[in-house]
């Protein structure tokens, strides 16, 4: 029998698996071969899914952290790594001297940028940087049009260390072609770059690429979504293992007539009379609202339960017609496994209109997290 590794006074929880993580990153290594380095994106309290069980689970495994900030670059330090960890934005200038500090690897986009991290470095402590190139993305980095040049007059400032040169795959997921044309661009810019700059290291894969573009891993692949188990190509989604499992309990079941509006502004009215479970979970969790009348479910004995009436700040409704032996304090599964029942993040994101991306980095405050057994 499985036991529980919370009590059952816990409203709300996420289990986190860290055989599906190890599982899920030797799937992306079959994928790009032998050569390339893995970068463990981590940022968003690891999606969600809690910095400290991430890292702790994955330091073996991996060869690189990367964060979105200085702040978050700290919290992955202080887990004790000795991995490198790299701030994929930009720095804010006043967050430039702490990100020198301990030793991250920035991300630069500008000759202005380099030149401000030149300025902190000393005898002692080069800055390590990571140069952004933009090829299609429109966000942050370099143009491919200024790169060689920015490149050239970088790396000729004292005090800087060239950790490697990146480009980001807007559209891996859902446009071959641009993918194919982006990738094809960047690697005839790489090609008259290694003349100048034979030992230049190049990431450019994310998850979405890892699965979809592989021959194109270079020496480091960042991987994200699918080291937590969601595919951003659904048709590979059965390689992976969700690394997550949110879960809450009911709080109240009851009988309601035919004809009774159920939530706010009454969006369901029970056809029947009905059995109705109330869950501990709501948008004030990170439970999409956005579900509300969308045929979302959670499970409950490994059954999938449909969702009633709108997702209200703490609380669900569910209907459990069907389970007559239900009661408070059984558990509920708002994303994950149960029996042989499934709720993925992306089934969810659909129903909210969301990417599953957003559903993990979502999930807040009062949701406890807690290393899984299995």
């Amino acid at each position: 029998m499985e036991v529980s590794p919370v009590p059952p006074s816990t409203r709300i929880w996420a289990e986190i698996e860290s055989q599906a993580l190890q599982h899920n990153l030797t799937v992306i290594r079959r994928q790009i071969g032998p050569r390339p380095r893995i970068i463990a994106v981590v940022k968003a309290n690891a999606y969600g899914h809690g910095i400290d069980h991430v890292v702790s689970s994955i330091r073996d495994h991996v060869d690189v952290f990367a964060v979105a900030n200085v702040k978050e670059a700290e919290g992955v330090i202080a887990q004790g790594t000795a991995l490198p960890v790299m701030i994929l934005s930009p720095c804010l200038p006043d967050e430039r001297p702490a990100a020198a500090a301990v030793g991250a690897i920035v991300t630069i986009s500008s000759i202005a940028e380099a030149k401000a991290y030149a300025a902190l470095a000393s005898q002692d402590r080069q800055v390590s940087y990571m140069l952004k190139v933009d090829t299609g993305m429109g966000r942050v980095g370099v143009p491919l049009a200024d790169a060689a040049r920015v490149l050239r007059e970088v790396t000729t400032l004292v005090g800087l260390s060239l950790h490697s040169v990146a480009t980001h795959l807007p559209s891996a997921d859902e446009d071959e072609d641009f993918t194919t044309g982006q990738l094809e661009r960047f690697h005839q810019w790489i090609i008259e770059v290694r003349e100048w700059l034979p030992g230049v290291r190049l990431q450019v894969l994310n998850s979405a690429g890892v699965l979809g573009f592989s021959d194109f891993g270079y020496d480091f692949v960042r991987t994200g979504l699918a080291m937590y188990g969601i595919s951003p190509l659904p048709s590979q989604q059965h390689l992976f293992r969700p690394a997550l499992t949110w879960k809450s309990r009911i709080i109240q079941v009851r009988d309601v007539p035919a004809g009774h509006g159920i939530s706010y502004g009454r969006s369901f009215v029970t056809p029947s009379k009905m059995r109705i479970a109330a869950i501990a979970a709501g948008y004030a969790d990170g439970f999409p609202r956005h579900v509300s009348g969308n045929q979302a479910m959670v499970l409950i004995g490994g059954k999938r339960c449909a969702i009633l009436g709108r997702v209200t700040m703490d609380q669900i409704l569910v209907d459990v017609t069907t389970l007559p032996e239900v009661a408070p304090g059984a558990e509920v599964v708002l994303l994950g496994k149960q029996g042989e029942a499934s709720i993925l993040a992306s089934e969810t994101a659909a129903w909210a209109g969301t990417i599953p991306w957003d559903i993990f980095t979502g999930i807040r405050g009062r949701t406890i997290r807690v290393q899984s057994g299995t």
